[in-house]
């Protein structure tokens, strides 16, 4: 390629490092669906005859089914996607393929190349994490009124419902939804044309191939337009906040699945054993979630690092902008899929979750909220109040709902019988019926206005 201006070939090293190939032949379907949007725009433009672009197109279709039946070649020779390509077709048709090259670079192309890649990368997230949603839904419905300490601190709080617990993570996953349609609509913009970094004096229809490519528009700067990296960046951004979604999700399973806790047990398919201990039923699928999120931060540091000095326009640095991205894919496409499997196959022990829940003197802003409510009592002074019922609940080594009457009205002689309402678990899960609440029926609006929402 380099003929006309160096003597020598590239060493092996050069020929190594230089290359790309290894990892960007993962755009090979991307960089042929703009070739034939380029190739169809210059015959639209009478830049390039229409013979020859219907023999570009052909060929292109021949070099796609090549690759789709037997894999992209490693040929470190031809450095990336884009010239092994134009070789290919060169073999097909012979030298007219010399002519697709016409008014654009390979910085417009890999350009181009990237986004479209990312795009379809963001389709398949939004996909899988519409699945996981439709997992947590399921599983939310079928225990909307299942009872589970809520924690602070790790520490029993108060009760909330399992159905509740899990529409928390829905949340999480629709702003990561929405997160990443933010990126794809920022990024669906055209940068083929562009050129090099300065645009072209050929008569290109820049909002012909933009539209073709399914793209909103070209790219208005070509200096911007061949060294913008933002979209990827952002998209491992989206990545990230996912990716700890999903470890925080993880992260229960593991806790859960312990045999202290015991709220749930894995299936078999995503567990491990231990090569020593017979035993052992190991969340592994879980741990390796929760482990992956550390590898897709790095990613986009990695990523973050190599852009933040460099001068317009295109530098070889970026050449390195693929690789991070392709793996934060993998790991986040790997970590959706083993926790949507997680959700769906659980076994959850509602038995265990309950007698949890009634550890901890869980039902204890319950008193304090009815002193309020019913005896007029400020809440500073309820919250006093209800700190020495829990002080005698423990010496008695009761719950707060096995004290008497007598223990009560001892405290503060404004409590009454009607308190045994709210102190029961059941009682005050019910009870809490604010929107975006735990209780049971809040918990089933919740369910019904997330799948009315898709």
């Amino acid at each position: 390629m380099w003929g006309g201006r160096f003597a020598e070939g590239p060493s092996a090293v050069m020929r190594e490092i230089n290359a790309s190939i290894p990892f960007d032949k993962r755009m090979w379907r991307q960089d042929i669906a703009g070739s034939k949007a380029h190739a169809t725009m210059l015959g639209a433009q009478g830049i390039v005859d229409q013979a020859d672009v219907a023999k570009i197109l052909d060929g292109l279709d021949a070099v796609a089914a090549d690759y789709a039946e037997q894999g992209v070649p490693d040929d470190l020779t031809l450095e990336d996607i884009h010239m092994l390509t134009e070789a290919r077709l060169a073999e097909k048709i012979g030298p007219v393929a010399g002519r697709l090259h016409t008014a654009r670079s390979r910085n417009d192309q890999v350009a181009t190349d990237f986004r479209l890649w990312t795009r379809d990368a963001i389709d398949a997230v939004d996909a899988a994490l519409g699945q996981l949603q439709a997992a947590l839904l399921v599983r939310a419905e079928e225990h909307a009124a299942t009872v589970m300490p809520g924690f602070t601190h790790l520490q029993v709080a108060q009760p909330v419902t399992l159905g509740h617990h899990l529409m928390a993570y829905h949340s999480m996953i629709a702003r990561d939804r929405g997160r990443f349609a933010d990126c794809r609509a920022r990024l669906n913009y055209n940068p083929l044309g562009s050129a090099a970094l300065a645009g072209t004096g050929f008569p290109l229809d820049r909002h012909a191939t933009a539209k073709a490519l399914g793209f909103a528009g070209p790219t208005v700067n070509s200096l911007d337009s061949v060294s913008d990296r933002d979209f990827a960046i952002e998209y491992l951004t989206a990545a990230v906040q996912c990716s700890l979604h999903l470890s925080r999700l993880a992260e229960e399973f593991v806790i859960w699945a312990s045999q202290m806790f015991g709220f749930v047990s894995l299936s078999d398919q995503w567990s491990t054993g231990s090569s020593i201990m017979p035993q052992k039923r190991n969340p592994d699928a879980a741990e390796l979630v929760r482990g992956h999120s550390g590898r897709i931060m790095g990613c986009m540091t990695s990523l973050m690092v190599t852009m933040k000095g460099l001068p317009l326009a295109y530098s070889k640095d970026m050449q390195d902008d693929k690789p991070p991205v392709f793996e934060a894919t993998d790991l986040l496409a790997l970590s959706i899929a083993a926790m949507t499997g997680m959700v769906e196959s659980a076994t959850f022990r509602p038995d265990r979750m309950r007698a949890a829940a009634e550890t901890g003197f869980s039902t204890a802003t319950d008193l304090a909220d009815w002193l309020v409510r019913e005896a007029g009592v400020p809440f500073r002074e309820a919250h006093h109040i209800t700190g020495r019922a829990v002080k005698l609940a423990e010496e008695k080594g009761c719950r707060l709902d096995g004290l008497t009457i007598d223990d009560l009205t001892g405290i503060d002689d404004r409590i009454h019988a009607g308190i045994f309402d709210v102190l029961s678990v059941d009682a005050s899960v019910a009870s809490r019926k604010s929107f975006g609440g735990t209780a049971p029926d809040r918990v089933r609006e919740a369910i019904a206005a997330a799948r009315g929402q898709g």
